[in-house]
């Protein structure tokens, strides 16, 4: 095999090469036959090659052409690799269904667009069966956060809106190379519709974004510029309460508040 492409920094790239890593996602992943996988980023093959084994086919989006020569010897007689050179940001996953069967996506995610791509993805929810990405477990521990957590913010309700998400096992620094200077965590994310209505997406992320603007405020403070304290309190909410005590249905009667005046929430109404 030819000497190994060395990771790229302006593609966040950190090469997982820990075998019993590599076995723990397997197992949790649990890939089959029957499935349509799509990996996110395969890099240099490591995660690639076994769950080519034990799919038979597979997918890839890679936007990096110098580790495509690597990945196609790692994978060679283990089925049919099917290659997208491409950022993954600008990617349209339904692309990859061929039959009635969601998509399974996996992939160890560069920590510099994770949070776009988490967001890209689940706005294609509907082709989309479950993931099992890789992050940096900072990121992980928003996702997965609880009311009151300190790790509980903007990126959790805008989550938990679309997705259940469970933390499954944190991965070491010394699992990459080169070895990345924070530890990373599996998590789960399988798309669903929340047990709440949300009328309108628009006016949610941006109430969500408003009163996570400056967490500390009271959101009659952080919501001033689209609802009013007693407005608030009309939802039930507290208004000298802090976003981070709200669970995820609060937001959405709040901005179904706003929706009632006839506001859209977006930022020129703000100024």
């Amino acid at each position: 095999m030819s000497e190994m492409p060395r990771a790229k920094k302006r593609f966040g790239q950190n090469f997982l090469h820990d075998p019993g890593v590599i076995e723990r996602l397997l197992k949790v992943i649990n890939p089959l036959p029957t499935q349509t996988l799509v990996e996110i980023g395969p890099g240099l093959g490591a995660l690639t090659g076994p769950l080519l084994s034990r799919c038979g086919q597979l997918d890839v989006v890679e936007i990096d052409p110098d580790v495509l020569p690597t990945l196609a010897q790692v994978c060679h007689g283990r089925g049919d690799l099917r290659v997208t050179q491409a950022d993954a940001l600008r990617v349209d996953y339904r692309q990859f269904r061929r039959d009635t069967r969601a998509l399974r996506l996996v992939g160890n995610l560069p920590y510099n667009i994770s949070s776009p791509l988490l967001f890209h993805l689940l706005g294609q929810a509907e082709a989309i069966d479950d993931m099992h990405f890789m992050l940096q477990k900072e990121v992980v521990d928003r996702i997965c956060a609880a009311p009151g957590d300190d790790a509980y913010g903007r990126l959790t309700v805008s989550i938990a809106a679309r997705a259940e998400a469970h933390a499954l096992f944190t991965v070491g620094p010394g699992a990459f190379r080169p070895a990345p200077k924070v530890d990373s965590a599996i998590v789960r994310l399988r798309p669903r519709a929340p047990d709440f209505v949300i009328g309108n997406w628009v006016t949610f992320d941006r109430v969500v974004a408003l009163a996570f603007g400056q967490r500390r405020k009271q959101l009659a403070n952080a919501l001033k510029p689209i609802l009013s304290a007693a407005e608030i309190e009309a939802c039930d909410i507290a208004a000298q309460e802090r976003a981070e005590r709200l669970a995820p249905a609060d937001f959405a009667r709040l901005a179904a508040r706003v929706d009632q005046r006839g506001l859209t929430a977006d930022r020129r109404q703000e100024k």
